[in-house]
């Protein structure tokens, strides 16, 4: 099956220094219109909330344990993910010499809101999947707010589950998931739902 002309020229890449201020942006979007979805009439994509992510994702860039990756379409940058190696030990296992498994924490990935639902999330996904199987990760996880239905549906598209390693509080306002990564490699993106974001 041939892709939509959209997904045709998508192009996963390494983030450099220079994508900074589009990588802020469209985070501070994306964050602002899952957001909105829940409260209507706030609002979320303001100078300062733009400003926080510029100097978050600066210290991803700048940082060298801190892999980061960027989707481009006709030039323009319109998603953004980064993963961080996390110490972990087997499920259900106590922390003991032989039980650590190698595992990746999914920092961020989002996507600008006009794309949504083409294929950059599921792209992106897919690039840091290959990407921790070549590291050599097992295991990987993330944390996502409870209340974004839209990226746990996407998540769970993907098979990533809840952490049984850690519950979440009564008044938890995020759930930690995890991905077995001991299977094979993903060859292709899977179909991505309308919309996505973490």
């Amino acid at each position: 099956m041939r892709p939509a002309p959209e997904t045709a020229v998508l192009r996963v890449r390494g983030a450099t220094r220079g994508d900074l201020t589009a990588i802020a942006a469209l985070h501070a979007g994306a964050r602002a219109a899952y957001h909105r979805a829940r409260h209507p009439g706030t609002p979320f994509d303001t100078p300062a909330e733009q400003a926080r992510w510029h100097d978050a994702w600066a210290r991803v860039l700048d940082r060298p344990d801190t892999p980061a990756l960027c989707a481009e379409r006709h030039g323009t940058v319109v998603g953004a993910a980064s993963y961080l190696p996390r110490a972990s030990t087997a499920p259900g296992e106590p922390a003991r010499t032989g039980t650590a498994r190698p595992t990746v924490a999914l920092d961020q990935l989002h996507v600008a809101p006009a794309h949504w639902g083409t294929g950059v999330g599921g792209a992106l996904h897919t690039a840091c999947l290959r990407a921790w199987h070549t590291a050599g990760f097992s295991r990987a996880v993330l944390d996502v707010l409870w209340h974004n239905h839209r990226a746990r549906a996407f998540y769970d598209r993907l098979g990533w589950r809840p952490d049984p390693d850690r519950r979440p509080a009564p008044d938890a306002t995020h759930l930690t998931l995890a991905l077995d990564l001991t299977g094979p490699a993903p060859h292709a993106p899977p179909p991505e739902p309308p919309s996505s974001g973490r």
